[in-house]
């Protein structure tokens, strides 16, 4: 095999950058590519290279253990004992997180701000004697820390007397609007999905539907946060500049194109976008560190270890989306301590992996190369804005990299310059090991960016990228290699209150059907599935404690997955029994709202009892499905 020497890569302009720079000084000026299909705004580009970020869930669901508040609760009962914005900002950047949005408003209508459009809001709360600001305190927090924040705005209010009809989109513009005005600068500006349902409605206690596009008129809306914001990007509806990725498990699909057609939202699309679509609506990926959104004492055991979060960084950040991570404050009103242990884990160790590019001081060279201001050495020089191109009829071509000797990596990232639009379709890496070229990836989709992680670092003499597939000559601003370095192990716990009780000790004595194990594995994402409870057929699992205990009550988290043909039980019956055989009713009744927020469900027997033994039993789902699908059960017991 010819070896090329760096002296013949210079002399074809082909070397690395302050080489090329010399040797391309006499090169003809290329002509300018044409952008190819849709391109992102300046703002889309700016926040595409944000990559991760903060989300912050905490409010009165903090206080009233749940996730979708009905709006009636009591303002008086928004109360943190040791809030600490500047804690939660620290605990973001030392998970690596580039920025934080703040939840102002979730369903419940309770405001973190002193607005005087309602009462339901944090001026009739405990908190500073009514004079406080959440939304201030934060958005100060970050200015310090230097960290871009940004707001989410419920635009369903189940609190407001008036929502579903005209009057409350006026005062909806009119909270969003002191929100754009009264905080500095915002990178994001978000809007739920979940729209309309039952709720409070300033007493009215009913059920309110609405037709969301038309009913909030969402490009009017999403233009006065342009106009008031104009470097903020919007999220969700058709029109905005971010859509969701589909799901709330923190993995975009493979591919995720950041295109889509132009027509409203569908789930089955946003996921892995569309090839050629004609919006750029990229995706952003959005997964709480816990289970659920909102802090509860109970899943404490149950937070994303550091190697889970690793994996979640490639899986939506390593495919070019952005990650929105959640990150709940407890009671106090701060990030709890083992959540903090395992962020600066994460943090550190995407730090650290990518903290030296293994490919400085390599050789580049290409098939094809445009021309000046185009070389193949523009992929080593750290500035997305630079980037390697061919001529416009050369649509496939292999640039290589001629690496140091003894260069190891893991890691592989390549990345697009976008302001030209997504030009790769498919696209290889390979390398040659040992004299033999062998392929390492065979991908579609490069965007953004493509974190490719190997399964043990490698050293070979080349490396290289082929362009397969593409409708336009290509525009690589980045084929960079690093060395992965894994996250520090964080020990779980099993929960900071001492009325959880510890599942690991429980047992499954019978079900309805095999695989109810699944219940007591700790993990949310493992599923029990059986047939559909029917009327004289119910579904039922009893679980031995381990040991005689005072039970107050249970938990129960359906599948946070979205699941097609399987819903979570509608309603419960609970029987406890100290030796398995003589059995007392505890508990009986609905979950709430259980098949929409897909949230945690924790019901209380009224009074602690001897038990060795819990019984629960399902009649029908909740939605009319073909399945009963369940993630977990859990108990607590009284306070000591």
């Amino acid at each position: 095999m010819t070896t090329l020497s760096r002296r013949a890569l210079v002399a074809a302009g082909i070397a690395s950058p302050a080489l090329a720079h010399a040797a391309t000084g006499a090169a003809s000026i290329t002509s300018a590519l044409k952008p190819y299909g849709a391109t992102p705004s300046p703002r889309q580009w700016k926040w595409h290279q944000r990559e991760q970020y903060a989300f912050i869930h905490f409010s009165m669901n903090t206080f009233t253990d749940k996730e979708w508040g009905y709006g009636d609760e009591d303002p008086k009962t928004f109360n943190p004992s040791d809030f600490n914005a500047d804690q939660i900002v620290a605990a973001a950047k030392a998970g690596g997180l580039k920025g934080l949005i703040l939840v102002c408003k979730h369903h419940d209508g309770f405001c973190l701000w002193p607005t005087t459009l309602t009462e339901h809001c944090i001026r009739n709360s405990p908190y500073q004697n009514g004079k406080g600001d959440i939304v201030r305190e934060m958005s100060d927090a970050c200015k310090r820390a230097g960290l871009p924040f940004g707001v989410y705005l419920s635009p369903w209010d189940r609190n407001h007397p008036d929502y579903g009809r005209p009057g409350y989109i006026t005062y909806y513009r009119a909270q969003l609007t002191e929100l754009c005005t009264r905080y500095g600068k915002l990178f994001e500006v978000w809007f739920d999905g979940a729209n309309g349902g039952d709720g409070y409605y300033g007493g009215a206690r009913e059920t309110r539907k609405i037709d969301a596009p038309a009913y909030y008129n969402w490009p009017s809306i999403v233009a006065l946060v342009h106009k008031l914001q104009p470097d903020a990007c919007t999220f969700d509806p058709l029109g905005a500049d971010i859509r969701w990725v589909g799901n709330e498990d923190g993995v975009a699909g493979d591919p995720c194109w950041p295109t889509m057609p132009n027509h409203p939202y569908v789930q089955s699309e946003g996921n892995s976008g569309v090839r050629g679509g004609a919006l750029w609506w990229p995706a952003e990926t959005d997964v709480s560190i816990r289970p659920g959104w909102f802090y509860h004492a109970d899943e404490d055991s149950r937070v994303k270890s550091p190697e889970r979060l690793v994996q979640l960084y490639d899986e939506s950040v390593g495919r070019g989306t952005n990650l929105n991570l959640n990150l709940p404050p407890d009671r106090r009103g701060r990030i709890a301590d083992q959540d903090v242990k395992i962020l600066k884990s994460f943090g550190d160790a995407i730090r650290a992996t990518f903290a030296q590019d293994l490919a400085k001081g390599s050789v580049a060279h290409a098939s094809a190369v445009r021309g000046r201001g185009h070389e193949a050495a523009r992929v080593l020089d750290g500035n997305r804005e630079t980037y390697w191109s061919t001529p416009d009829g050369t649509t496939t071509a292999t640039l290589t990299l001629e690496l140091t000797p003894g260069t190891r990596f893991d890691v592989i990232r390549l990345r697009e310059y976008l302001p030209l639009g997504v030009r790769v379709t498919r696209f290889a890496v390979e390398a040659e090991i040992d004299g033999t070229w062998q392929q390492l990836a065979e991908k579609q989709c490069i965007s953004a960016q493509r974190i490719l992680r190997l399964p043990r670092p490698i050293a070979p003499r080349r490396v290289r990228l082929r362009i397969l597939d593409a409708p336009a000559c290509p525009a690589i601003s980045e084929f960079a290699l690093f060395r992965s370095v894994a996250p520090v192990p964080v020990s779980p716990i099993v929960s900071s209150d001492p009325t959880v009780l510890d599942t690991r000790g429980w047992t499954i004595v019978s079900a309805s059907t095999a695989g109810a194990e699944k219940l007591l594995d700790r993990d949310p994402g493992t599923i029990w599935t059986l047939p559909a409870p029917r009327a004289g057929a119910p579904a039922s699992v009893t679980i031995d404690l381990g040991a005689r205990t005072t039970l107050a009550g249970f938990s129960l988290t359906p599948s946070r997955h979205v699941m097609i043909g399987a819903a979570p039980p509608k309603g419960y019956q609970a029987e406890t029994s100290v030796d398995g055989t003589n059995w007392e009713p505890a508990a009986t009744g609905e979950f709430s709202n259980i098949a929409y927020a897909l949230s945690t469900q924790r019901i209380a027997f009224g009074r602690g009892r001897a038990a060795r033994f819990l019984r629960l039993t399902f009649a029908e789902t909740a939605l009319p499905e073909a399945k009963l699908a369940i993630a977990e059960i859990g108990g607590f017991t009284t306070p000591r």
